[in-house]
């Protein structure tokens, strides 16, 4: 528990940083502490901050996140976007195929095992049959994609509320479930 999550004056996701640099802005009155750990004490008077936030607002250059398969495996919750399952051997999808003129775009590609790979094969989800969980899109931002990224690994729940667009993590599960139950329904209504 050595990371903390630094807030702009706005409250949004600035940076990452470790608990003795968060200590020192808090000392020198640059942030205030939001959330604390409630174990870790710095001095009798002081405990160890996990959310700070800065006292004036800080103007940074948006910098787009790159495209990599570890931030799209991340983005899309490492579960394939078709089927909903989780399993180790997920590839990158590319929702209109490159054959076809689609691009290495977040807006072009998703997550897929690799058996729904396959059979989607050099067509589109539609002319394949098989509908996306979520369409593709670009993540929001660097520092808050990453806080996300811990939030979702079970560290640092804290963080979750100064993080935007961050879903519960049953959320996914449970979209998979209702597509799972309306095919068991299909199927047992067509028979």
């Amino acid at each position: 528990m050595g990371q903390v999550l630094v807030l702009n004056a706005s409250y949004e996701p600035l940076n990452i940083t470790s608990w003795r640099r968060a200590v020192v802005m808090v000392l020198k009155g640059k942030a205030e502490g939001l959330e604390h750990d409630g174990v870790r004490r710095i001095r009798a008077d002081l405990m160890q901050p996990t959310v700070i936030r800065l006292r004036q607002f800080v103007r940074v250059p948006y910098r787009p996140l790159p495209l990599t398969r570890r931030n799209l495996f991340q983005r899309d919750g490492h579960r394939c976007q078709y089927c909903g399952t989780g399993s180790d051997r997920l590839s990158v999808d590319h929702v209109l195929p490159r054959s076809r003129g689609g691009g290495d775009t977040w807006d072009n590609v998703t997550t897929a095992c690799l058996s729904c790979n396959v059979r989607k094969g050099n067509r589109t989800p539609r002319e394949a049959g098989m509908a996306l969980a979520r369409p593709p899109h670009r993540p929001l931002s660097g520092p808050g994609f990453e806080a996300s990224r811990l939030v979702r690994s079970g560290h640092y729940r804290e963080w979750a509320k100064y993080v935007i667009g961050l879903e519960p993590l049953e959320a996914p599960l449970r979209r998979v479930e209702r597509a799972d139950q309306l095919l068991a329904w299909a199927a047992s209504s067509s028979s």
